[in-house]
């Protein structure tokens, strides 16, 4: 076994005797193959189908619903990038909640991946005195500016290279992906990163069926389970269909901007070649795909 996945080794093999008795026992095979599946990344693509089409028998007959799992890879010639226009931003939070739709986050204990910070204008960008617990009756509140905040997507996430199992990692087409079924929850990678990006499931989460999104990827908006980490993946199950982000599309001021980089006519180029844009905590070489701009 590769050095890399030893932890995760040690973890099945103290927990294979104990399965197999239940196995003989009658207990479902099914929990046994998902509890050994291989690391997402190592599957051929008939194992990857035949485990979506699992979830979704397993989904339904948990839910009560029709489901649809995806593990659409990713395409060649994208690298997707995200901007964000801090001159329109009104705080209106209607971003994270769409975010919470879409992509099944937890509703009790809560679980959010977009924060968004308010703070004092003529003070500029001070994250060091914002703040996410503000409730005013209407948005925009005069002298505030807001800074919303989720994954960056870096092109060097020091959250991938930190986890001793490597359930995390970044995608061809720029997206940080974590595998729930190899995560460990040692909760390295919430360590590494330096934007408070990833969340952990402390507890079993709880979204009502009734308001589960059941178009999913496995790779992004299926549900979690207690133990693992979360985390924005551009809503992966939209855009490799060819859609936007649900925050770009719930935005009602137009704020946030999504597209390809390697596309010269791409909305999100023109904004780099023509606007004012900077990225969050560029000293630390993380080199963030998540571009703020003012573009007015």
């Amino acid at each position: 076994m590769k050095k890399e996945n030893s932890r995760r080794s040690f973890f099945k093999n103290i927990s294979l005797a104990s399965f197999s008795a239940l196995a003989l026992s009658g207990c479902d095979m099914k929990a046994l193959e998902e509890f050994l599946q291989q690391n997402f990344r190592t599957l051929t693509k008939k194992e990857k189908n035949d485990i979506v089409k699992n979830l979704e028998v397993k989904y339904k007959e948990t839910y009560g619903k029709e489901f649809h799992v995806s593990a659409e890879p990713a395409t060649e010639g994208v690298l997707f990038g995200y901007g964000l226009d801090l001159s329109r931003c009104i705080g209106c939070r209607k971003c994270v909640y769409a975010c919470v739709g879409e992509n099944n986050q937890s509703r009790e204990p809560q679980i959010h991946w977009i924060q968004v910070l308010q703070m004092e204008k003529d003070k500029g960008i001070d994250l060091a005195h914002s703040t996410v617990h503000y409730n005013p009756e209407k948005v925009p509140e005069k002298g505030q500016s807001y800074f919303p905040v989720a994954c960056q997507q870096c092109r060097n996430p020091q959250c991938t290279t930190v986890c001793p199992v490597k359930a995390t990692w970044q995608e061809p087409d720029g997206i940080v992906v974590v595998d729930y079924n190899w995560c460990i929850g040692c909760r390295y990678c919430m360590a590494a990163c330096p934007y408070g990006a990833r969340h952990f499931n402390w507890g079993e989460p709880k979204v009502p069926a009734e308001e589960l999104n059941t178009d999913m990827h496995y790779l992004g908006n299926r549900p979690r389970m207690k133990g693992v980490v979360e985390k924005c993946t551009f809503c992966i199950q939209r855009v490799r269909q060819g859609k936007y982000p649900a925050c770009v599309e719930v935005c009602p001021v137009g704020a946030r901007k999504f597209g390809n980089l390697l596309d010269p006519e791409s909305e999100i180029r023109y904004i780099l070649e023509n606007k004012r844009v900077l990225v969050l905590k560029q000293e630390l070489n993380t080199q963030p795909k998540f571009y703020y701009f003012f573009g007015i």
